[in-house]
């Protein structure tokens, strides 16, 4: 699972989680914020950030936890 949150002042404000699948705003501001980006190009890099560089490295990190 990939989770990128952008936090101000100790306060969430939006996530990326790789579940959902898209932004999700957790104040009014990050409910805005997350609107426009799963419309726009932000959530296609994001997206392809997952597919590109978290899951072929996946299973390389979790071997080395282990």
């Amino acid at each position: 699972e990939f989770i990128d949150s952008y936090v101000f002042n100790q306060v969430e404000h939006i996530r990326f989680n790789s579940t959902v699948g898209k932004y999700v705003g957790y104040t009014e501001h990050g409910v805005y914020n997350a609107e426009t980006w799963n419309k726009g190009s932000v959530l296609a890099q994001e997206l392809g950030a997952l597919e590109r560089y978290c899951k072929p490295n996946a299973a390389i990190l979790y071997s080395a936890v282990l």
